[in-house]
């Protein structure tokens, strides 16, 4: 069986994720403008713009921005006269995103949104139902983020979330607060008939879901 590792992982980029120059520069400024350092990787942002395009997308919802690089992905997948929404609650992490989207050149097609993505998701009714969904946020609310995608997110959308693998520590007798919740949710949605569902490997892991 092959075993997934850096190797494979630069061979995948190398071929099918190779970052231009605003790509580049907004994984690197990222931290340096004093954001975390978690930014999806290349070959999970490559997938990411390949869902969008394998559900012919059109209206996308995105909660957690950061610096905007997993959002670029997506937004460059989106067909002419598509959108992004993108939730985030930190004004800072907002602005840097919105300097990443105009530099990547897709600010027209991406609306971002400040706030507690909780309080911002009611009013988002207007906006449903949504082709597909990505959760990138903090780990305790992905249940109550997963539930509202299932009621916003059209049959046949996909809901997707970020870290369902947590650095490999999903394996094992691992414990602790983060891996409890990671565990947790993914055998909630594993264990869901409503979706059918599975986890991409790549990266810190992307788990998918298909609204049956």
């Amino acid at each position: 069986m092959t075993v997934y590792n850096a190797a494979i992982s630069e061979y995948i980029r190398d071929l099918f994720a190779q970052e231009d120059e605003a790509l580049r520069f907004i994984r690197q400024n990222t931290p340096e403008r004093g954001l975390p350092d978690i930014s999806i990787t290349a070959e999970e942002g490559r997938f990411l713009s390949l869902l969008v395009h394998a559900c012919q997308a059109r209206i996308v919802l995105e909660i957690g921005t950061l610096g905007g690089y997993s959002g670029t992905w997506i937004a460059r997948a989106l067909p002419p006269g598509g959108k992004l929404i993108t939730l985030e609650k930190s004004g800072l992490h907002a602005q840097v995103a919105e300097e990443h989207f105009q530099r990547a050149g897709v600010s027209d097609r991406v609306e971002i949104r400040v706030g507690d993505a909780h309080q911002l998701l009611s009013k988002l009714n207007p906006q449903a139902p949504f082709d597909m969904i990505f959760i990138d946020a903090e780990k305790p609310g992905y249940p109550e983020y997963y539930a509202w995608a299932l009621d916003h997110v059209r049959r046949g959308g996909l809901i997707t979330a970020h870290n369902a693998l947590w650095g490999g520590a999903v394996i094992g007798e691992h414990s602790g607060e983060g891996i409890n919740y990671v565990r947790e949710f993914n055998l909630l949605v594993a264990r869901d008939e409503r979706v059918a569902s599975t986890i991409y490997p790549a990266g810190d892991g992307t788990l998918v879901a298909v609204k049956l």
